[in-house]
């Protein structure tokens, strides 16, 4: 036990001196040393099927199951994956990125054991906020009526990446030991064993009853009415005390829940003491937790759609901004503090969070749903049916679009241009830079229909934001430059800055000046400018940091082929390939994809060497 506990310590020294480096998701790892220990030192992973949720919490797995040796590797271009990732490990069972999954996921290994005969565990474990997805629920629904042995181990550090939010979270919270349930259970002991005759017989049913005390007081009821045989809740940091509970729900025959409490966080007081900002932090000084790096004076996307959002609701008390368990990383915080009876956080619940919007929007409220695009995605049924299918006007404003970088495949906004523009109703915009983002905005509150914005993660354009938020005019493009060559560059969102400086410097090289057209609207397409384009050039090079497959570009084809203009014309289209973008830096990974300047000069000049 000695050595376990001094290896937790390494590991917590390992994790915070990487992630110090790398960036990452340290405050959720560091949350779970122990836990880790614990389920390694019963469970083999060689055999038995461990089930991550979200995966932010698997960094001490990563190090215990072979890969210490190139753990200083985590989220770097071809390193390590921050999530587990079944092509990385044969330990790492079932790939993650998004939440409430694991629970699914193990009851259907689970299932595939018992059809095969085999006897080894398989655990679930939950936590960092997932449970508040209604995806675990319908798990947990299945497991209990249906499944034999099965382990679900909850981790309750009460929090996601904010804190948790809904009355599951705070029925969640409670703790046995707290003063206020040991007083009450000492004054409910105290008048049942006062009555007279009975009152000890009632003292005794009441402590075997499955509703009884505990049960009342704890989330053993709600897991106990899903079949489950609840054990909890646990302390987290005690190895010693896991390793119990973990052998005894091995050892039962019917679906088991653990309880365990942990504190996110753990180990490294910066982290503890603020684990909103440690859950997913950029390189920092080890010592005091400080970021390293001069800060820039440049505001994010993300900052000016959140001083957007605050000028649009002190003009309009319509206004309402929702988002799933992030009002940090979407930018929310400020409008959360200045309007908190107009800003929802409804916890790591997409889907609710789209149709509660409609809802709002049914009553003459304007809703902004803002979530990452990734994220977004989970709620695809609902944006069609309950929005876009009534024609209701609540805007998405969907950050995180296009190349995230080192958190991979599971988060790259990639296809949200897909999945978006072909829905009827909703009308789709891309700004080009910060100015235009709250324009967007703007635009979306006085459009009384379905509307969503997409925008990037990073530092912004750096230029000035507009005193007054004017809606633009839907559909129409504004050209950048126009030139005298037969080629014309048709670009869209944070693609089309890059997209204007690979002109300059192919003027300044060749002398050769081509068109750039900033397109702004993927749904309506700006089709005077495109038929002006297609009619007065012969090449054209179409750009989005979107999936090619279905987006913008696919957009615009479309639209000059049912047009018959395409004859005789060369069209080259740069975007996201049909594949699953792996993670690394982001400018390493729009180097290799070609969506760099370099890049799209480069390609520039080949098509106006072309015959």
């Amino acid at each position: 036990m000695a050595q376990l506990e001094q290896l937790a310590a390494e590991i917590r020294s390992i994790l915070v001196e990487t992630v110090s480096r790398t960036g990452g998701h340290l405050a959720p790892s560091l949350g779970v040393v122990e836990l880790t220990l614990a389920m390694l030192s019963v469970f083999n992973p060689e055999r038995d099927k461990i089930i991550w949720d979200v995966g932010h919490q698997s960094y001490a797995y990563k190090l215990l199951t072979g890969r210490a040796a190139q753990f200083h590797t985590l989220r770097q271009t071809d390193g390590l994956s921050g999530y587990p990732y079944r092509r990385e490990s044969p330990y790492d069972h079932f790939g993650v990125g998004h939440s409430s999954t694991s629970v699914s996921a193990a009851l259907g290994m689970a299932k595939a054991r018992e059809l095969a005969g085999e006897a080894h565990h398989v655990v679930s474990v939950i936590g960092d906020g997932s449970l508040t997805g209604g995806m675990a629920y319908e798990g947990l629904n299945q497991a209990g009526a249906t499944a034999g042995r099965f382990i679900v181990i909850l981790n309750d550090n009460e929090m996601s990446i904010s804190k948790n939010v809904g009355a599951l979270s705070l029925f969640m919270s409670r703790n046995l030991s707290a003063r206020w349930i040991r007083r009450v259970k000492r004054e409910v002991e105290t008048f049942l064993s006062g009555i007279p005759g009975i009152g000890d017989d009632l003292l005794e049913i009441a402590r075997r009853s499955k509703h009884s005390f505990k049960n009342f007081f704890t989330p053993g009821i709600l897991f106990e009415a899903l079949r489950f045989n609840y054990i909890g809740a646990v302390d987290g940091h005690n190895i010693e005390d896991l390793q119990t509970v973990l052998r005894l729900a091995a050892s039962l025959d019917r679906p088991v829940l653990i309880h365990v409490l942990t504190r996110k966080g753990r180990g490294y007081s910066p982290a503890e003491n603020n684990p909103v900002r440690f859950h997913g932090v950029s390189a920092f000084e080890p010592e005091t937790g400080y970021q390293t790096g001069a800060k820039s004076s440049r505001i994010s996307y993300t900052e000016a759609f959140g001083k957007g959002m605050c000028a649009l609701a002190e003009k309009d008390s319509r206004v309402v901004a929702i988002t799933a368990a992030m009002p940090e990383g979407t930018g929310l915080r400020d409008f959360a503090e200045r309007f908190p009876d107009r800003f929802v956080d409804v916890g790591i619940c997409e889907q609710h969070a789209v149709t509660f919007a409609a809802g709002l929007a049914t009553q003459g409220l304007r809703p902004f749903v803002v979530i990452y695009s990734t994220f977004l995605q989970r709620s695809y049924d609902q944006i069609i049916h309950d929005v876009c299918l009534q024609n209701l006007p609540v805007a998405f404003c969907m950050d995180r679009a296009g190349i995230v970088g080192e958190d991979g495949p599971t988060h790259q906004g990639a296809f949200d241009l897909a999945y978006m523009r072909h829905i009827p109703n909703m009308t789709l915009f891309a700004p080009r830079d910060e100015a235009e983002l709250q324009l967007g905005l703007a635009t979306a509150l006085a459009h009384n229909a379905p509307f969503a914005i997409r925008y990037p993660r990073g530092l912004a354009a750096d230029v000035p934001l507009p005193r007054h938020l004017v809606p633009l005019v839907v559909g129409q493009a504004d050209y950048l430059q126009k030139g005298d060559s037969p080629l014309a560059v048709i670009a869209v969102g944070n693609r089309v800055l890059p997209a204007l400086r690979a002109a300059e410097q192919l003027y300044e090289q060749e002398g050769v000046r081509v068109t750039v057209l900033d397109a702004r609207w993927i749904k309506p397409l700006p089709k005077k400018e495109l038929k002006e384009i297609i009619d007065t050039h012969d090449k054209a090079l179409l750009l989005e940091e979107g999936s090619l497959a279905g987006g913008f570009s696919s957009a615009i084809l479309e639209f000059w082929s049912d047009s018959g203009d395409l004859s005789g014309k060369r069209i080259l289209r740069l975007g996201l390939p049909d594949a699953f973008v792996e993670h690394g830096q982001p400018e390493i990974v729009r180097r290799r994809l070609g969506l760099d300047t370099d890049s799209i000069r480069e390609e520039m000049k080949k098509l106006l060497r072309e015959k």
